[in-house]
């Protein structure tokens, strides 16, 4: 309530203010935002619209249809009960950051097993047939309280929740593998009542949930819907898109023809970019030892790196609009070695060492490698590493995570997850040439069309957006070159980082 008493009431007043603006100011509600920046982008004229998250103002979930331009939104699910909650719930509860830390709890869940989903659904949920869902808030603080979970929710699970850093246990595998189960089912269900609903065959969907890549998976294996769309930035950074265009095309009443082909444009870079000039300029200025790479051999330098074992930092064109690095500000390895995944993690991300990291593939060469049949480009799909490819799996309940990690999986298994599957990035020569062109030659030279990439940054910063950015994590972390535009810096070269590692002290939990 202060909040509201003191800033958010008078939020027109201030944008008038501070901007000398006279007009109208226009206001979207947050789930319709969602369905704006999910529908008006995609490349369906018509569509079904789901969208699901922690709260709006008050909704958790809506679904509709989006037709031509416009859109309607039929019914929605209301706080205190929502899927993104509860996952978030868990989230807190396993020892992740809230609104950050989710993706961690999908990335955990193959090591454990669904033990405690017979209990999340037997006492924390009542599901549904349409997967809506009530939450039992006896086992909630979020209400009242500074915390998501209370007591009577740690003796559902055998104990305090984890504390942040601490060691993770078989219990934290197996609530990561459960809840994450409970996830699936409940958004399966959802899609199969929207379906039903719209007898619509496309999806579209936004929230911050529909970042969960493995669930959107089920959805489209499992679900009626032929085709599936999710908005990049899917979470609440896209609410801006979907304000604007909902002012665009519902508002204004602005035609819409939708572009069948929106996945093989730029349409996800659309952040700042910096000419090799100003790269040069900015090099030049700092002194900073570097080598110009000719247009002809650029991308072949660059693979050859990769194929030595050297992980490089790649900045090249405009930045990447949401939270998946796409091959304009991301960190490259070589995916056929073992070690590049522990590497990475433990030497360059600063970050757990049993989080996963994508593949980039070749488009064309995709189903070579992994079990799909259609482009992945915003790595928000999940799919199996082919069988042809996999190694023996060891079954062993005992090890540790650190143990499981050294299991080699396939022979890519530096993005090759404990249950073969693969968070991976398609990549064509239209949407992003620069980086096809650089894939295209790793192949060339080792046969293989597969490329580790995470995006640049280390754990708790955002993504680089500048030179300036991208040279700072370059010299703080174990990077072996540094590609900005058509300059390539080798670390050996470089003047000694006046920080050295005391910076580490202020890294945040992510």
């Amino acid at each position: 309530m202060p909040q509201w008493l003191k800033k958010k009431l008078y939020v027109p007043n201030i944008i008038r203010k501070e901007l000398g603006y006279a007009g109208e100011v226009l206001f979207t509600e947050h789930h319709e935002a969602h369905a704006a920046s999910a529908f008006y982008p995609s490349p369906f004229q018509n569509a079904a619209i789901l969208t699901v998250d922690g709260v709006g103002e008050w909704a958790t979930a809506s679904y509709g249809i989006g037709e031509n331009s416009r859109i309607k939104l039929f019914k929605e699910m209301l706080f205190p009960d929502s899927l993104g909650l509860l996952y978030s719930a868990f989230t807190y509860f396993c020892g992740f950051r809230i609104n950050s830390g989710e993706y961690k709890l999908m990335g955990l869940a193959p090591y454990g097993s669904p033990r405690y989903k017979d209990i999340i659904v037997s006492k924390l949920i009542d599901i549904k047939d349409d997967g809506s869902l009530r939450l039992n808030q006896e086992y909630f603080d979020y209400l009242g309280g500074l915390r998501m979970t209370n007591k009577k929710f740690e003796q559902l699970f055998g104990g305090a929740a984890r504390k942040p850093e601490s060691e993770i246990t078989r219990r934290e595998m197996d609530i990561a593998a459960s809840i994450q189960q409970v996830t699936e089912e409940i958004l399966v269900r959802m899609a199969f009542h929207v379906h039903r609903e719209t007898k619509m065959d496309n999806l579209c969907m936004a929230g911050g949930v529909a970042l969960n890549c493995v669930a959107n998976s089920h959805i489209l294996r499992q679900s009626p819907f032929k085709n599936l769309w999710i908005q990049p930035a899917a979470g609440d950074a896209g609410g801006a898109l979907g304000a604007a265009f909902s002012v665009w095309y519902r508002f204004l009443e602005n035609p819409r023809t939708a572009i069948a082909n929106i996945d093989e444009l730029h349409c996800t870079y659309i952040g700042p970019a910096y000419s090799n000039t100003e790269i040069v300029q900015f090099l030049d200025r700092n002194k900073y030892p570097y080598h110009a790479m000719p247009k002809e051999s650029r991308a072949r330098i660059i693979a050859e790196r990769i194929s030595r074992g050297r992980i490089i930092g790649y900045f090249a064109g405009r930045m990447e609009f949401g939270p998946r690095a796409l091959g304009a500000r991301s960190i490259l390895g070589d995916a056929r070695s073992l070690d590049t995944q522990s590497t990475m993690n433990l030497k360059i991300k600063y970050r757990e060492s049993f989080r996963p990291f994508a593949p980039s593939v070749l488009e064309e060469q995709a189903s070579n490698y992994f079990e799909i049949d259609r482009p992945s480009p915003y790595m928000l799909l999940v799919a199996n590493v082919k069988e042809s490819r996999r190694l023996p799996r060891i079954v062993n309940d005992s090890t540790t995570i650190l143990e499981r990690l050294k299991e080699k999986r396939s022979n890519i298994p530096a993005v090759t997850h404990l249950d073969y599957s693969a968070r991976l990035q398609t990549v064509n020569a239209r949407a992003k040439p620069d980086y096809y062109a650089i894939i295209k030659e790793f192949e060339k030279l080792t046969g293989c069309a597969v490329i580790v990439n995470t995006s640049f940054n280390v754990r708790g910063d955002p993504i680089v957006c500048s030179p300036q950015d991208a040279y700072k994590c370059f010299m703080r972390t174990e990077m072996d070159d540094l590609v900005l535009e058509d300059c390539i810096l080798h670390k050996c070269e470089q003047p000694a980082w006046p920080e050295g590692k005391e910076w580490q002290r202020d890294l945040i939990l992510d």
